[in-house]
């Protein structure tokens, strides 16, 4: 049970990196890179504050903050310096590893004596539960903390998913959605598409740095490493979702992505019970995103034969 409450927060967690990586491949058709970046560069943030005092709630914003301005800097390249897409996220990507080795100090924080909303959320859920640290779910054993943390990660990704909703549903939100679609028409209504890009990616990596924040208040330590690939699984969490709910409805699309990103993690959690070993794991995520690319579309075509038959 254990497993399978930890399978879930991380999944959880990695769903704001996905929505993150939604908003610059899906709206925008921007395959930005700097979410590599940007995953370790809210985690550094954030363990760097928390290591001097500063409270977890703030840390965390910190990190979303600094994420946009990553965001910020790739958007620029590309739109004002008329960088390629793919290259600004790269070069951006690549300067982040130096700046997080600077922003830390160190290759590693270690946050284990240090208060993060993890323990915070224990803490409170200890306070209800009257001291205990265990209670019975349906004959097993579930420790009070990964019950905590699971709820509290919970409702951070349903309450940025509902104002992301509600963002995209604004006139600002509608404009950004429109760049993407239409770039000429959005230039005709007066505007400018060049800022709404460089907005967006940097709301895109403001989710994928918080992501990054939470991860490693959960696993109790910042690393440098600790964003290699991620770009990946946040695409391959869009990807299923998609399959899972489709892309008719925003809502549904945004739901879809959470709930890819938890699938997503369940399938390693699976692989690696089934002795898969840790050292293969970056390959078996993108044997997993090859799948996930490869198999809608078999589907499509399979459908479109059965139509036409």
């Amino acid at each position: 049970m254990s497993l399978l409450i930890g399978t879930f927060t991380i999944g959880f967690i990695l769903s704001l990196l996905a929505l993150g990586v939604f908003i610059s491949f899906r709206i925008f058709a921007f395959p930005d890179i700097t979410a590599d970046g940007s995953v370790t560069l809210g985690a550094a943030v954030a363990a760097t504050l928390m290591v001097h005092g500063t409270s977890p709630v703030l840390a965390s914003l910190a990190a979303f903050g600094a994420g946009m301005i990553a965001g910020a800097c790739t958007g620029t390249l590309y739109t004002r310096f008329k960088i390629n897409s793919l290259l600004s996220g790269i070069l951006v990507m690549t300067s982040l590893y130096s700046i997080n080795l600077h922003i830390m100090g160190q290759s590693n924080v270690p946050l284990l004596s240090v208060t993060t909303l993890a323990t915070q959320s224990e803490q409170i859920a200890v306070k209800l539960m009257k001291g205990a640290t265990t209670f019975d779910l349906a004959g097993w054993e579930v420790s009070v903390r990964d019950a905590s943390v699971l709820a509290a990660v919970g409702l951070v990704v349903t309450l940025t998913g509902a104002l992301l909703y509600l963002f995209l549903r604004t006139n600002l939100g509608m404009a950004m959605r429109a760049t993407g679609d239409n770039v000429q028409m959005i230039r005709a209504l007066g505007v400018n598409d060049s800022n709404m890009i460089v907005f967006g990616v940097a709301i895109s990596n403001g989710f994928v740095a918080l992501s990054g924040a939470l991860l490693a208040q959960y696993q109790g330590f910042a690393d440098v490493g600790m964003g290699i690939g991620m770009v990946v699984w946040g695409l391959a969490s869009v990807i299923i979702g998609e399959a899972l709910v489709g892309t008719n409805q925003l809502g549904t699309t945004i739901v879809g992505t959470v709930m890819g990103s938890v699938l997503f993690r369940l399938l390693v959690a699976v692989a690696l019970r089934w002795g898969l070993s840790p050292n293969d794991l970056k390959l078996i995520t993108a044997l997993f995103v090859f799948c996930a690319l490869i198999v809608p579309q078999f589907l499509r075509k399979k459908r479109l034969r059965i139509a036409h038959a």
